[in-house]
């Protein structure tokens, strides 16, 4: 009996702890279950389903990547809302950073009669004072904003080669603006006429480095014309042009082709301009042109929205009222017609009009001298007539032989006025003012005289007023077309340069201040000679090493390109060329003869003989160039070119270092990014030797 009861005590004690020990594995059970679920709802709904929730007794451990530590901070937070916070484990991880994205470097340059200014960003390591020299050498007297920015990061590839394409783009476009980056380079431009607009397109696509996209948009202004004036006519069966203007390229072909179905033969030129009096401008011309046709001859004029049609004097008037009527008819809104069947016309031309009508005529020797015949209204109308001659053409050089006749038609004096104005065209000629037409005849060497003259006559005249412009274009008076000869050009040039050096500063090509008036001399020439393709050629003496040598002759060449550009002289057709120590014209062993060799001169380029037309011998020279005129010694006082101060004979031996390629090279046009490491090694070598 008291076994049993030993027995029972215990056995008691351990039922109710294995009880114990069930309810508390019950109760964690549900504790975790429930923390788990209540934390994981609360996370879902607000949007952190990326959250794994697992608990182990009254732990709660959180997992999972964050995508942000924003992120990770709130999970944290809303689960502390769920379970006290010290129950949390945060074994959660954030979306490592991505890297950063190197930024896009651009450039953008502005180029204007102001100067050059750049914005944007660029490489760190790109040179910057080497690219602000090259800048600085393409605007010369102007101004340079720098306006750029730079970046710690890899140069992305082509960089460099777009960045010294657009520089050289540049150099040839004085109103541009450049955008630049590692793909593309957009130049947007004006020029000065379309031939130009051709070549600088021609020459900027074959100039482009590979891999690099260009986007050209290169505009010729067109000329304001005012009044907007077409005058055609058919006189003794054949069709002309005195003036023509367009406004699109598909209403001057309009034009032309009326034209030629009327009898005009050749090429005929038709300025396209702005100022068109309306749309349908080319519609109205072809018409009228038509309306000549058909009368067999006589004179159409536009000016502006007025036309004058003038017929034949043998038209019957019948056919003259039925033409007149029908292009009326047909022309469009806004023009009016004035169509006039003359009286015939006697041109006596000596100003006396005894068998005719009165007339005034005044001629032009070649040698600009003024005759001023025939009959004038008054004494006021003679010394208006006189006095503007004069003005015109010189006081020394106008005869006045006039006379009065109070009978002469109103307006006279205007129309004797406008007759002077349109004489002073021609280069030798006549014009004969009558009271129902005013003649101009004669030779010049303005190809727009026949042109403008006939605009004048119809705006000055007024409507359905005659006039007849006969005159013939000789090139041999025109200034532009008889100057100088590409010899005459080159020869010119360096004979100035023969006479004063270009000088630089010692081992430089820094042009000195004293070489202005050269520089000056040198464009007074180019004002004659822009179409000729010269090279400038820069020459140094054989002290120093032959690569540097080369390099100081290049961009002294260079930097006289530039200062012809900077007083705005075209540049299309010349190019700098450095030929180092080659073709010394003296002695380098002396002082004398090493100043001698340090040159620039000008070469005129010759185009190259095809092989099949040459007959036999050498090839032609690698640079393709002739000397033309003098040679001339053109650099000035150096104490010697690139590499003079390591040589061992000259008194600047014990200078402390000898400057770098890239010093000596503030506008060349080569590439001189790997010049700051290269130089410094380079000039240490030439100093142990």
């Amino acid at each position: 009996m008291r076994l049993s009861r030993f027995i029972l005590a215990p056995g008691l004690f351990l039922l109710a702890a294995l009880i114990s020990v069930l309810a508390a594995w019950i109760s964690i059970g549900v504790i975790e279950r429930v923390s788990q679920e209540v934390v994981e709802d609360a996370l879902v709904l607000q949007g952190h389903e990326w959250v794994e929730v697992e608990t182990d007794g009254l732990q709660v451990f959180l997992s999972g990547i964050a995508p942000s530590e924003g992120d990770r901070f709130r999970a944290l937070s809303i689960a502390g809302t769920r379970v006290d916070a010290g129950r949390l484990i945060d074994q959660m991880d954030v979306v490592a950073a991505a890297a950063i994205t190197p930024p896009r470097f651009s450039v953008e340059i502005l180029r204007n009669d102001a100067g050059i200014s750049l914005i944007g960003l660029i490489p760190a390591e790109t040179d910057r004072p080497a690219l602000m020299r090259r800048i600085r050498g393409i605007a010369g007297d102007t101004n340079v904003t720098d306006l750029l920015e730079t970046a710690d990061y890899p140069v992305p590839s082509r960089w460099n080669e777009a960045l010294e394409f657009a520089i050289d783009a540049l150099a040839i476009l004085p109103r541009s603006k450049i955008s630049v980056d590692a793909q593309r380079v957009a130049i947007t431009a004006i020029s000065d006429s379309a031939v130009q607009k051709r070549r600088w397109e021609t020459d900027l696509a074959g100039d482009k480095p590979g891999g690099l996209a260009l986007a050209l948009d290169i505009s010729a202004p067109r000329p304001v014309i005012t009044p907007f004036t077409l005058r055609f006519l058919i006189e003794e069966g054949a069709a002309r042009f005195d003036a023509c203007s367009a406004h699109t390229e598909q209403g001057r072909e309009m034009i032309l082709a009326a034209a030629a179905v009327a009898g005009m033969e050749g090429q005929a030129s038709c300025t396209l301009g702005l100022g068109v009096p309306s749309p349908e401008w080319p519609q109205a011309v072809a018409r009228g042109i038509e309306a000549v046709d058909t009368l067999g001859g006589g004179s159409l004029t536009f000016s502006d929205a007025d036309i004058t049609l003038i017929a034949p004097d043998t038209t019957p008037q019948e056919v003259f009222d039925k033409i007149a009527a029908e292009l009326e008819a047909d022309l469009p809104e806004l023009f009016s017609l004035h169509a006039v069947l003359p009286e015939p016309v006697k041109i006596d031309g000596t100003g006396e009009g005894e068998d005719g009508p009165p007339e005034f005529v005044a001629t032009r020797s070649p040698e600009g001298l003024v005759q001023l015949r025939g009959r004038l209204s008054d004494e006021a109308q003679r010394a208006a007539a006189e006095s503007y001659a004069r003005a015109r053409f010189g006081v020394d050089n106008v005869y006045a032989a006039t006379r009065l006749d109070e009978e002469l038609p109103r307006g006279w004096s205007r129309r004797v006025l406008v007759a002077l104005e349109v004489l002073g065209y021609l280069d030798n000629g006549a014009v004969v003012v009558q009271p129902e037409v005013v003649d101009l005849r004669g030779k010049t060497g303005d190809p727009e005289a026949s042109a403008a003259a006939s605009r004048i006559l119809s705006e000055r005249l007024g409507e359905a007023q005659d006039f007849r412009v006969n005159v013939e274009y000789v090139e041999t008076l025109d200034p532009e077309a008889a100057g100088p000869s590409p010899e005459e050009c080159v020869g010119s040039i360096n004979a100035i340069l023969a006479e004063t050096k270009i000088t630089f500063a010692p081992s430089s090509s820094d042009i000195d201040a004293a070489a202005r008036e050269v520089i000056d001399a040198i464009v007074d020439v180019m004002e004659d000679c822009t179409d000729v393709p010269m090279e400038i050629a820069g020459y140094t003496d054989s002290q120093g090493r032959e690569s540097m040598n080369q390099a100081l002759s290049q961009s002294r060449a260079q930097a006289v390109l530039n200062a012809l550009l900077a007083r705005r002289v075209l540049t299309e057709n010349l190019v700098a060329h450095g030929y180092g120590e080659a073709d010394p014209i003296a002695d380098n062993g002396t002082e004398e003869g090493r100043e001698a060799n340090r040159r620039i001169e000008f070469h005129l380029i010759v185009p190259e003989e095809p092989e099949d037309e040459a007959e036999g011998g050498e090839a032609p020279a690698e640079d393709e160039t002739a000397l033309g005129g003098e040679t001339q010694a053109a650099t000035g006082e150096d104490a010697g070119d690139a590499a003079e101060d390591a040589s061992g004979d000259d008194p600047a031996e014990d200078a402390p270092e000898e400057p770098t390629e890239e010093a000596a090279d503030p506008a060349a046009v080569e590439d001189t990014a790997d010049a700051p490491s290269d130089a410094p090694t380079d000039t240490q070598e030439d100093e142990t030797q």
